[in-house]
C-alpha cells in the first residue's frame, strides 16, 4: 500500500514539472490538499487485493481507477459506488481486470448533504481566477457557479456564497443545515493553494465538496499545470 508522507507534496510536484507531466493523480492532489488543511477522505493507494488493509476500511467503500492519465475516470467506468464488504473482492477484481496496470483508490464512502464545486483556472484576460458553484455531477448542465480573481478575501468569499442560484441550500433552506464557516475556510485555503502554484497550474477541480453540518470534505480531485 502506498505511504503517504508529510511534506512530500511539493516534492511531488517538483517532481512532476520536472519530469514534464500536465496532472497529478487523485492520491496526490488529496495528499498536497491535506498538507494545505484540507480535509479529504481517507484513503489507500494499491495495486492487488491483497495490500488493501480492509480493517482500516468502514463499509460500504468507493473503489476508483487512480491515474493522472485518466482524469475523467466516472466516464471510462472507473469509479465503483456503494461496494459492501461482501461484495468488495468481487467488484476490485472487477475492477483491477478492466484497468490492469493502474492503481486503485480505495476509500469509505461519505455521507452526502450538498455538494459543491471549488477549482482554480487560469484565464487567459484575468490569470488565475477562483471558481464555486453548485457541485456534483450536474455541474456542467446548471453551471450555477461565480468567480473571483485570487488571492480573495474573506468579504470575497461571503459574496460567492451568496451569489450562485443555489444559494438558498447554504442558508437553510428546508432546515439543511451546512457549515457556512467551514466551506468559507476553504474557499480561502484553495485562494492560497492557488497563490502558492500561481506559476505553474493550469486548473484544479474539487468535485464534489461535500458540505456538511460540522466541517467539509473533499471527496474527489484532479490538478493540472500548463
Amino acid at each position: 500500500m502506498a505511504m503517504e508522507r508529510p511534506g512530500m507534496s511539493g516534492v511531488i510536484v517538483d517532481s512532476v514539472l520536472k519530469q514534464g507531466r500536465k496532472a497529478l493523480a487523485e492520491n496526490e492532489v488529496k495528499m498536497l490538499l491535506r498538507e494545505s488543511g484540507i480535509p479529504t477522505t481517507d484513503f489507500q493507494v494499491v495495486t492487488s487485493y491483497d495490500e488493501v488493509d480492509q480493517g482500516k476500511l468502514k463499509f460500504p467503500v468507493v473503489m476508483k481507477v487512480c491515474s493522472p492519465d485518466i482524469l475523467h475516470k466516472t466516464d471510462v467506468g472507473g469509479v465503483v459506488l456503494d461496494v459492501q464488504k461482501d461484495q468488495f473482492e468481487e467488484e476490485f477484481a472487477r475492477l483491477r481486470k478492466k484497468f490492469v496496470t493502474e492503481p486503485i483508490l480505495v476509500e469509505s464512502m461519505q455521507d452526502r448533504r450538498v455538494e459543491v464545486i471549488i477549482g482554480l483556472i487560469d484565464d487567459p484576460t484575468f490569470g488565475l481566477t477562483i471558481m464555486f458553484g453548485l457541485g456534483g455531477i450536474y455541474t456542467e448542465v446548471y453551471k450555477d457557479v461565480t468567480f473571483r480573481v485570487v488571492p480573495i478575501k474573506r468579504r470575497d468569499a461571503e459574496e460567492m456564497l451568496t451569489e450562485i442560484k443555489a444559494a438558498p441550500i447554504l442558508e437553510g433552506y428546508r432546515k439543511i443545515k451546512v457549515d457556512r464557516d467551514a466551506l468559507l475556510d476553504l474557499l480561502l485555503q484553495v485562494s492560497d493553494l492557488g497563490v502558492k502554484y500561481m506559476e505553474s497550474l493550469d486548473q484544479m477541480d474539487l468535485n464534489p465538496v461535500f458540505v456538511k453540518e460540522k466541517g467539509v470534505v473533499v471527496v474527489d480531485a484532479k490538478m493540472l499545470f500548463r
